[in-house]
């Protein structure tokens, strides 16, 4: 008796552990190689989804790579947001790889000197018939304000984590967020400084929808704040948030 109520529960087990894994499996990410206006060849990952809303396309912070979105990227398409995340050319080797980018130039740059990968991305962008978001997190979380504020027509949401004016002139960043009018998102750790750093960048905003997400259990710098192995107890209250703003913007 007690033999068969034990592979009873093991069978429940598995099975619920399996639907999780069926709903959760993460798409096959496919090779993307862009080429800057400049000619500097830049590396990323495609999540696709099945039958995407939208197509976000994911920058990294400093001294980092695509590999930031790793766990980022396929529960993106899980939900229906296809992503494209790409190895800027001011990077490293945060998360356990190489920036490619970085690794085929020689050296990593300033955080500016990125714009034109984060150009490439979305001419790239473009040409896959969706509506497109942009996602950047840390410096390019300020150079997804400059890119949007170029390209009024093309882009058609900003998300923004943790924000600040990091790209060498005195409000740049506010001054490019003046020209955005497409929803915004934007969010930080829970450190004041950098509440208040995103809240005068989106202040800065004429955009009719806005968003400024403050996290309650827990928030840490950039887009890590959406990964369990840098924010265990915060994760998904960051994911709810981000999911309830692209699936009202996206519907």
């Amino acid at each position: 008796m007690f033999g068969k109520w034990k592979r009873s529960v093991v069978a429940i087990v598995v099975g619920v552990v399996g639907m999780m894994q069926a709903v959760f499996a993460a798409p096959e990410p496919q090779n993307v190689s862009l080429k800057a206006a400049d000619g500097v060849a830049i590396q990323g990952k495609l999540y696709q989804a099945d039958q995407p809303k939208a197509l976000i396309l994911l920058f990294h912070q400093a001294g980092s790579n695509y590999a930031e979105y790793s766990t980022i990227a396929p529960r993106l398409a899980q939900e229906g947001f296809s992503a494209l995340a790409i190895d800027q050319r001011s990077g490293g080797t945060l998360f356990g790889r190489s920036n490619e980018t970085v690794k085929a130039l020689g050296h990593s740059t300033t955080y500016i000197d990125a714009e034109p990968d984060l150009e490439a991305a979305l001419a790239w962008a473009t040409t896959q018939n969706l509506p497109i978001a942009i996602w950047g997190s840390s410096y390019s979380s300020a150079l997804v304000f400059l890119v949007a504020a170029k390209h009024p027509n093309e882009v058609k949401a900003v998300l923004s984590f943790s924000p600040g004016e990091y790209l060498g002139k005195p409000n740049s960043v506010r001054d490019a967020a003046a020209k955005v009018n497409v929803p915004i998102y934007i969010t930080s750790s829970k450190d004041q400084e950098e509440i208040n750093s995103a809240a005068a960048i989106l202040k800065a905003s004429p955009a009719k929808q806005k968003t400024q997400f403050i996290p309650k259990v827990g928030g840490v710098h950039g887009s890590s704040t959406l990964r369990t192995d840098r924010n265990l107890k915060g994760n998904q209250e960051n994911w709810t948030a981000v999911l309830v703003f692209l699936k009202d913007v996206f519907k």
